[in-house]
């Protein structure tokens, strides 16, 4: 019986790790490089409909210098949502010159209200958070390192 549950727990440890393992590093998103305000990120890229709509579900943590960028391919009105997303988030909505034209600040994690854009945008950059008011960052700067 003791060899049984130290088995059970020894299978519990290593599917724990795994899963961590898969959250934290095998996502299969392509990644980039993005400089808001002087600050870079290390983002994560959410180019086809697949991608958009998995986003950061399902993730427990980020890294300050983490985010991911929601390419929608062309300006049009753009709503996202918190479904199955466990952490808070800032929502930087970027138009396509790449200016940020909104900011929806602490999202609500796992909340399924829909959250437009103000104005037809090309982009929505997701960071940890809190990040937009730590650093800084207002409607009308300019975000560099956007694909063309």
């Amino acid at each position: 019986m003791k060899s049984f549950i130290q088995m059970t727990l020894v299978v519990c440890f290593i599917s724990a790790a795994v899963v961590a393992g898969l959250n934290a590093k095998a996502t299969g998103f392509e990644r980039s490089r993005l400089l808001v305000d002087g600050k870079v990120f290390n983002v994560e890229m959410a180019v086809t409909p697949d991608e958009r709509s998995r986003g950061l579900m399902f993730r427990t943590e980020m890294a300050d210098d983490a985010g991911m960028l929601f390419d929608f391919g062309r300006a049009s009105d753009i709503s996202m949502w918190m479904k199955n997303t466990f952490i808070s988030l800032d929502m930087l909505f970027i138009d396509k010159n790449g200016v940020i034209v909104g900011i929806e600040k602490r999202t609500v994690p796992k909340s399924e209200t829909i959250i437009p854009g103000p104005k037809p945008v090309r982009f929505v950059l997701e960071l940890n958070g809190g990040s937009a008011d730590r650093l800084g960052f207002e409607v009308g700067e300019k975000v560099e390192g956007l694909p063309r």
